[in-house]
């Protein structure tokens, strides 16, 4: 694994803009980045990257499994009571999910370690699953990178097969987001042209355009009934708003079903360091307030149960707070991780994320920073592989 500068493509900023990806460089200042790349070699994805993303994921299933069955374990995550049967029912009856990534450590040197699990809400779709590979192709064609390279990416492969598997072909499927988001919007953009290609009938609106109907069903902006809804639009906010009595009698199937929660909830990370002691792609964690690990780190993350894009994680020690994000989860429960910082190359901070399609890894995204917490501000920067 190594960070090589390259040149960019003359044109990519009218290309981006021309696909839809609106969201490159906002406020003036980079997202999409590709002033540089990451180079791996196909065993370091293989054997580091895909192979503990899916054996994590699996033990991800058992943990929720568990979970469900235990109404301890609920409010040890603070997840509303009135949430439990939902979630409960949608694992009982196998409701199908989409996608997820998780975020590793990883410098090519050793095991990856397991950050979290974005697994209800996660962004940076299009532009890992679509604008990359782009990227990939047409430096091969400008004679930039070698005709061998590769990457790993078969992720809008995986969503259109996906997608496709649990649609109802040619009925229609909803996707929403909040307003004034423009990551969100490209996000649920590019998955209704996923949706198309997998032979539904895409429909997409914002989150407060969804009302009831006739028979407290969930509408769209046609007045027709909303059969089956990807929200990018987390479940503990959801949880929160006053249509949540309805979720469960709204007639809608949702993806990400609700008993995503679980796994989108930071909590279990001291769970499944608890069941998996020692597991070289975990890092120790535990609850506030329970007893430190043994031995103590010097330094540890706080993250709050919920918390998204780096809001209100903090990087502590025994002197006290090192470093914060500022963000609106402060209230709330927290978590406590064994510090393990991302590696920096060339004074950047290297995030890696591991998409997951399914129960399949498929894909692979890294953000960059100038500071060891990773940000909405991160950048985006491309990699391939090449042996």
């Amino acid at each position: 694994m190594k960070r090589i500068q390259i040149a960019p493509r003359p044109d990519w900023c009218s290309q981006a803009e021309s696909s839809g990806f609106h969201f490159h460089t906002p406020e003036g200042e980079p997202y999409w980045d590709e002033t540089a790349c990451y180079q791996f070699t196909l065993r370091e994805i293989e054997e580091d990257i895909e192979a503990p993303t899916e054996a994590l994921h699996a033990m991800c299933l058992d943990l929720v499994a568990e979970v469900v069955s235990s109404e301890r374990l609920m409010r040890r995550l603070a997840i509303p009571e009135k949430a439990w049967d939902l979630i409960a029912d949608s694992w009982k009856f196998s409701e199908p999910s989409l996608y997820g990534r998780m975020d590793f450590s990883y410098d090519g040197q050793g095991p990856a370690k397991f950050y979290e699990y974005n697994a209800d809400t996660p962004t940076s779709l299009y532009e890992t699953g679509f604008f990359q590979w782009l990227w990939l192709e047409q430096q091969i064609g400008r004679g930039q990178l070698a005709a061998g390279a590769d990457q790993f990416n078969r992720l809008q492969e995986a969503l259109i097969e996906r997608l496709e598997m649990i649609g109802r072909a040619g009925q229609p499927f909803h996707l929403a987001c909040c307003r004034d988001h423009p990551e969100d919007a490209g996000t649920i953009e590019y998955l209704a042209d996923c949706a198309e290609q997998a032979g539904l009938k895409p429909s997409t609106l914002f989150v407060d355009e969804i009302g009831l109907g006739a028979g407290e069903r969930f509408i769209g902006l046609d007045d027709a009934p909303i059969d089956q809804l990807f929200k990018l639009y987390p479940w503990e906010w959801m949880w929160q708003e006053d249509f949540s009595d309805h979720v469960a009698t709204g007639g809608a199937q949702f993806v990400e079903p609700p008993w995503k929660l679980i796994l989108s909830n930071k909590g279990i990370l001291p769970l499944l360091w608890e069941r998996h002691k020692g597991h070289p792609n975990l890092l120790p964690a535990w609850f506030e307030g329970d007893k430190v690990c043994d031995p103590a780190p010097e330094r540890w993350v706080r993250k709050p149960l919920f918390s998204r894009e780096g809001a209100n994680i903090s990087i502590e020690s025994g002197a006290g707070v090192e470093a914060q994000v500022e963000g609106p989860y402060g209230s709330g429960p927290t978590i406590l991780q064994s510090w393990c910082p991302p590696p920096r190359f060339s004074g950047h901070y290297c995030l890696i994320g591991s998409w997951v399609v399914g129960r399949e890894a498929v894909g692979m995204g890294i953000r960059e920073d100038n500071t060891a917490i990773t940000r909405d501000t991160s950048r985006f920067v491309p990699h391939f592989i090449l042996d």
